[in-house]
Formats: C-alpha cells, structure tokens, sequence
C-alpha cells in the first residue's frame, strides 16, 4: 500500500548537495514524490510502501553528505497524489527564514584529481566545484540558496554543464556554482597599472613569485598579498610597501609536508590545516626553518594554512615557491579589498601584479585563525570556513542583536533557540569598517528573517556601535536598546557556548572594558549569571598616562604603574634606570599620573603585561594590538611549572588584587641578570596564582555559590593562562569552562551581548 510523508528537514541542509542527495536516496529506495529548498530548510514529499518510506528516512540521517548538519527533522503523514518519479523541484521564496547559510569550504580531493588529471574537461580550471565543496558564504546574495541567488547566475551553462547539473547520478547534480572552462568565471594576470600581462595568467604569476616579486592574489573572500615566504628580502620589501613592520604574516603551505618543514605540528593540528574549514592554524616555528624571520619578527609561533581553493594549487602546481607569505590585502585601518576597483587602486603601490578573475565577491570574508590550546581549539578570528554557522542557545533569543564590541568586531543575530555570529569585521576605527559593517548587518538581517526586538550594545558611551545603535532604532521605532556591560557579556558568552544555566563565577581577563564605575576593567572575578552579576575581585586600579597612548607605548603604562605602587621617588629611579633616553619625559608624566583627574584608572591583565613587557624590554612600543603580550607569553613554556612571585590581596567587597610586590620582585630579578624566560614564566605563574586564591576565599565566603567557572577575554588566547588556570581550579574542586566554539576575545562578545539582553528583558 502506498504511503505519504511530509519531510521537513532544518540546519546546514542547502549548499552542501542535499537535495541530490535525497534524491539519489529515493531513486535507490523506489520512492516518488520532491525535493525543494525552503525558507524553511528543505522539504521532501516522499510517496512509497511503509517499509520503503521508513528505509527512506533513516537513510536521509545515516548518509547525509559530510558537509551538512542536520539541526531537526520533521516526518509528518502526507496524501498520496501518485506522483510518477522523484524529482527535485524549484525553490520555493515565500515564508520566513529559518534555513542556515551555507559556509565556504575547501576544494574536495575529488575535484583536485580532476583538475590535475589532463583527459578532463577542466583540467587545470580554477573555478572547478561540486556540490561539498567550494564558494557558498560569499557568492550567495539571496535565500533560498540557488543559482539564480549568487553571482553565479551571470555564467551561462553551457551543455555539459547543464547535462551533469541535470543529472542525479552525478557528483555535481544541482551543484550551484558549477562551471568549467567553457561557460564559467576566468582568471587573468595584470600589471599594477591594469595592463594584461602576456601568456598563461597562474604560471606567470608563479614566476613572479619565484622571482621575488609581490603579487595581488584574489581569492573565496577578499584578496591576498602573497610573497616568497622563504626569501628575506621579498618579505622585507612586502612590509615595507605594506608599511606593516612587525605585525606576523600568515604563510600558504604547498602541503601539509611543506608545512613541516616550517613548523611543528601535532597529528590534530594537521587534520585542522586539512579540514573542509581550512584554517590559518597558528604552531611552532621550527628553529634553523626555512621561512624568513620577517615572516613573525620576535615570535616562536607562526600562522600557516594549506591551499584551499583551485586556483592556489594551480599556483603551486605551476611552481610557486612551496611557502608563501599570504596575507589579507588592505590598508591600516580599512578592511580586506574584494571589489576589483577597488584592490587596484588600494593596492597599486604595493602589488607589482595581480592574478584576478571575474567571479564576483557577494560578501568579503577573512581567513579564520585558529589554534590548539590543551587540546581545544582556540579562535583567534572566527571567519571563512565557520561563519555563519550557528550555535546553539541554551535559551530563545529570537529578534535580540548584539553589535559586538569596537576591536575585533563581529555582530550576532538571535533567531529561535539559534546564534548566528557574523562574519569577522575588523577595528571600528574608520567610515570604510563601519559601511562594511552595516552593509553585512543589513544582508544577515535579511537572510535571517527575523524581526528585531532587542538591540544590546557595550556601555561604553564613544564605541561606534552605540552610533549603529540609534541608527537601527530611527528605523525600528519599537526596538529596545540594552547596554550589557563589557566583562558581563564575555561571561555570558561562554555560558551560553557550554549551555550553562548560571549562576557561575566568571574570571575574564582582557586589555579594555568600560565598568560600571567608569574606570578601565579588565582583570575581572565576576559571580552571577545572564541576568545580572556582582563584582568579587579586581587588579588594583592604576593611572594610564595618556590614555589610548598608553597602549601603544607600554613604556608610559609601566610609568603609571610604578609611580601609583610604588611613589613617585622610586619609580623615577627605577624607571630612569630602565629608560634612560626618556629621562626628560618621566617627571612630566610622573606628574600628570599624580594628578588624579586628569588620567584614566584601568585595572586590566592587558595593561599588566604590557608593562611588564616595556619593563623586561622586550616592547616599549607596540607595533600592533598585543604585541607587548604576545612577545611575554611567547618567553613561556606553556607545559612547565613556575614558582609565583608574591602578591596581596586586599579584603573587602570586592576583593583588590594587588601585584606591587610582583612588580617590585621582577625588576630587582631583571637587574640581577635572571633570565627574561624564568621571569616572564613566574610572572604568569603569579597570575594564576591570585586568582585561584581569590576563587578560594570567595568560595570560604559564600560556600553555597556554585562551582562552575568560566574564562574568558583575549588575554584567554595566552595557553599558559588557559591551561595552568583550568588546571589550578579543577584541583580547588571548580568545574571550569572556556570557549571552543567562539574566541574568547572580542569576536565573542555580541553572542554573550544577546545572551545577557534576553535573559534581562525576560527577567523584567
């Protein structure tokens, strides 16, 4: 007897061969009916015995192609209309959204082994695609995920291509952005000025390359400026042009056995570099290694990733050095070029060719960056690869955004019990970041289909999102606004990645936040939950002599420091000692510091190593964001055991941490010749040291509290911090969580932004 069912099936289910998949399924199965995208997902009207009916489904689940996440299946009885065979069927638009946008991935080895094989069509084509692998996120333009829907719709198939779309036994059945030599989208290679180089556009550009030159490369999300990475002089130059002194590059690995010659990596790092994702993965550089030491000027660590489009193979198929230097193309301050216009005029000064083609870029996306850190992963930036996959939330959150925070910036959207984290935006410093950034806060409004109800934003009164804020309420009259105070929102957020309820203490550590009694925090024990949060523990507050001027030159920061801890009289001697060539400047600033009104207070781990790193000599100036700490905890062996200096803790509530005798106890071991690594090493330890003590005597106090903990902030991508601090409060008996599926630095912050507003507006 034939059956009916209505199968409605949510989660990553379009751009990822699902429909073929189904379809495949119920020819194998003799089962007749549909199979469309939705709004809602894709839905699948199956006619068939029960016995076939039941195959069917299981089969859906148990064979998904590797690509898909299936978040929810519905099976519903259905009316039989004695449809003849199975096909898939047109799109259907109507309805809200609740599908998840397809995400960019890595070219499949299937494809690769077409692309080199010379009896295929698209032997050496740099567009070749298939249904699990391939541009998704940046072409698509519209929901439901079509090839009408992305800028694919501007090539033509021609007839073989149209013959394999068409056909359910092949591996590029209604795959979307299939082409091939003869209908889809053609590189070229130009000159700086816009000229046509002569002869093949990729082995040109890879002489280029093997000539020393710099080369423009466009790529999935946005351009790429790629060198040498092995030749000195070429990665010199790159900076120099670049005017990126210090900042590290990423590398481009040939293959996973280049990528050994140049760093160390472990069996789980590899299967990173090789994921479908397709990461930047930050390692060990080895010693004596082949890359050039501009590469990560000072750094034991570098970025590397492996090709991950047709056109990078083809690149080091056509002798490309093994190890390029593959960097994001833009400028200081500005984000990544992805409009071809754009990138040659931007990047004529620097780029003395351009390797390009004319498949357009619907939405810029960087490189995600990632690392392990005690066998988790640890995002430093959450982008190509990853976004905009959703999280699971352990609540509705349906119509609540998050604007994310002004460094590191990504938004979030709330949809039902789903998180979306948008796509790496970058420092809210300039009117290009910020267009970028409504532009792609307007496409995910209109992809997701939900209806804004809550706006959450950081206190913070001069961020930029607040100006996004009021510019979203002039258009939504009926939004709520919420302020969610910085540090409150980084423990939110890794709650709420590891489903926790509340409440919970929060230890988040980071360089800025704005706090409720309008100082700089940032060295943060909190103890609460969505809805609201005490304030147990922070680092004494000191002066930061000019302000934002102070990060950038750790040296005045450390001046602040020891003049508040230490008086006036023995930090100058200490500090003339330290800067001799700043001796005129030190009373002024001494001075200013004194004079309480005219200085911020800040109390952060960021500033305390930033001092620290001026005071050791290693930073005092930073080159770019981090650098002071990133050059302390790379003195660090993350696996070894250091003896803290000694601290004090001031009762009361909250409880003040203070690090004078730390502080005091370096600096004399600095003069003594004591090595920088065993200092560096006891600093660190010092750290974890006093917060282990604070969560101790916070749990004396109130032996009801709970004792789930969760870290967070960017000072959280340090793997000493991370590691010896879990490890320490596990010993106490604590339950500790960290992040793995956001960073823990401000690319994390909108999703803990959400969390944090929809509790509130349901607790009111």
């Amino acid at each position: 007897m034939v059956e009916g069912r209505r199968i409605t099936v949510r989660g990553r289910v379009q751009g990822v061969g699902f429909r073929p998949h189904v379809a495949r399924l119920a020819r194998r199965l003799g089962i007749r009916g549909g199979v469309q995208n939705t709004m809602d997902g894709v839905l699948i009207r199956a006619e068939g015995t029960q016995e076939a009916l039941e195959a069917f489904i299981r089969a859906i689940v148990a064979e998904a192609p590797k690509a898909a996440r299936i978040d929810a299946m519905e099976v519903a009885p259905d009316r039989p209309e004695g449809a003849l065979d199975f096909r898939i069927l047109p799109s259907r638009a109507a309805g809200r959204s609740t599908s998840v946008i397809p995400v960019d991935t890595a070219v499949c080895g299937a494809c690769l082994a077409e692309m080199r094989d010379p009896h295929d069509r698209r032997y050496r084509y740099p567009f070749i695609t298939c249904t699990q692998c391939g541009p998704r996120y940046t072409v698509i333009e519209a929901l439901p995920y079509d090839r009408e829907q992305t800028v694919m719709r501007a090539f033509s198939l021609c007839p073989d291509c149209a013959r394999e779309y068409g056909d359910a036994e092949d591996r590029r059945y209604h795959a979307e952005t299939i082409a091939c030599p003869a209908c889809g989208p053609a590189v070229r290679l130009i000159d700086a000025g816009g000229r046509p180089i002569p002869g093949d556009p990729i082995a040109q550009a890879s002489a280029l390359l093997r000539a020393g030159k710099i080369v423009a490369v466009k790529g999935l999300g946005g351009y790429h400026l790629a060198c040498d990475a092995t030749r000195e002089e070429a990665v010199f130059e790159l900076r120099r042009r670049k005017r990126r002194p210090r900042k590290p590059l990423a590398v481009m690995a040939a293959s996973v056995e280049a990528a050994r010659g140049a760093v160390r990596l472990s069996p789980e790092e590899e299967a990173l570099l090789a994921s479908p994702a397709a990461p930047i993965v930050v390692a060990e550089r080895r010693d004596g290694g082949p890359l050039a030491p501009s590469v990560a000027p000072g750094l034991r660590t570098v970025g590397v990733m492996l090709p991950y489009t047709p056109l990078h193979h083809l690149l080091f198929d056509a002798g490309a050095p093994a190890l390029l230097v593959m960097t994001s193309a833009n400028l200081s301050g500005l984000p990544i070029f992805y409009r071809d216009e754009e990138a040659l005029e931007g990047l004529r000064e620097i780029a003395d060719a351009f390797l390009v083609h004319d498949r357009p870029i619907a939405h810029p996306l960087d490189d995600s960056v990632v690392r392990l850190v005690g066998g988790d992963i640890d995002f430093l930036r959450r982008s190509r690869g990853y976004v905009p996959d959703p999280l699971p939330s352990p609540f509705d959150v349906d119509g609540v955004v998050g604007l994310g925070a002004e460094e590191n910036n990504a938004f979030a959207f709330g949809r039902g019990t789903q998180l979306f984290v948008g796509p790496h935006i970058g420092d809210m410093e300039t009117v290009e970041v910020e267009e970028r950034y409504i532009r792609e806060f307007e496409h995910f409004h209109r992809w997701l289909g939900v209806d804004l109800n809550i706006i959450a934003m950081d206190r913070h009164p001069l961020f930029a999102t607040r100006r996004i804020a009021e510019r979203l309420k002039a258009a939504f009259p009926d939004v709520e606004i919420v302020e969610v105070q910085h540090h409150h929102a980084h423990m939110a957020a890794c709650m709420g990645e590891n489903g926790l309820e509340g409440p919970a203490f929060g230890i988040i550590l980071d360089g800025t936040g704005y706090g409720t009694d309008g100082a700089i925090w940032g060295f943060e024990v909190l103890y609460g939950s969505y809805d609201g949060f005490r304030r147990v523990a922070h680092l004494r507050y000191t002066p930061l002599p000019g302000g934002d001027k102070a990060v950038r030159e750790p040296w005045r920061n450390a001046l602040g420091m020891l003049v508040r801890l230490f008086g006036r009289e023995e930090a100058l001697r200490l500090l003339e000692a330290r800067f001799p060539e700043r001796r005129t400047a030190l009373p002024i600033l001494a001075s200013l510091v004194e004079r309480r009104e005219l200085v911020a207070e800040a109390g952060t781990c960021g500033r305390l190593f930033d001092a620290a790193s001026a005071l050791l000599g290693l930073a005092e100036v930073a080159g770019y964001d981090g650098e002071p700490a990133i050059l302390l905890s790379e003195r660090v062996d993350a696996d070894a055991e250091y003896a803290p200096y000694a601290f004090a803790i001031e009762e009361g509530d909250p409880m003040v941490i203070d690090m004078t005798p730390m502080l005091r106890a370096l600096l004399h071991e600095y003069g003594e010749g004591r090595p920088i690594e065993a200092i560096a090493g006891r600093f660190h330890a010092t750290i974890v040291a006093s917060l282990v003590e604070v969560i101790r005597r916070a749990r004396m106090r109130h032996p009801a509290w709970s004792r789930d903990v969760v870290l967070s902030g960017g000072s959280f991508h340090n793997p000493y911090l991370r590691v010896h601090l879990r490890r320490a409060l596990r010993a106490l008996g604590m339950n500790v969580y960290t992040h793995r599926l956001l960073p823990p630095g401000d690319g994390g912050l909108a999703a803990g932004q959400i969390w944090v507003a929809a509790r509130t507006k349901r607790a009111r």
